[in-house]
């Protein structure tokens, strides 16, 4: 099954499905389907043509998901850069954005860069 060109997994229930798609969650998710009147604890594959089209008419209507979010993401970032805002040096950088401490714990944001002496540590094969 396809949702705004997001194939979503058939042996999953629906509301843990429907997240696959970028812009929804589990909320959002229960959210649609309270809407769309549809039994929770179906599965993706189990659903029938009209439960389908209801699903996907509700998130077409109601929630800007996929391109369309990931282009205002990218251009609210973009306008951060060019007003050269503080949270914007930040994204240039490469750093965290949202006030996080750098001396320790900022490895998933700066790509796992080791600083100190200690954790430059040798391969087992190289000779002691």
């Amino acid at each position: 099954m396809r949702i705004a060109g997001v194939n979503i997994p058939d042996n999953k229930k629906i509301v843990y499905a429907l997240p696959y798609i970028y812009g929804i969650g589990l909320t959002v998710s229960k959210k649609i389907i309270k809407a769309a009147q549809v039994d929770a604890d179906k599965l993706a594959k189990d659903l029938s043509v009209q439960e389908v089209g209801r699903l996907r008419e509700i998130i077409e209507k109601s929630y800007k998901i996929e391109g369309d979010l990931r282009r205002e993401v990218a251009a609210n970032i973009k306008r951060l850069r060019e007003l050269n805002a503080y949270r914007g040096l930040r994204h240039m950088r490469g750093l965290p954005v949202r006030g996080q401490r750098t001396k320790t714990n900022s490895r998933t944001r700066r790509g796992n860069v080791r600083k100190t002496m200690g954790s430059g540590r040798k391969s087992a094969t190289s000779p002691t």
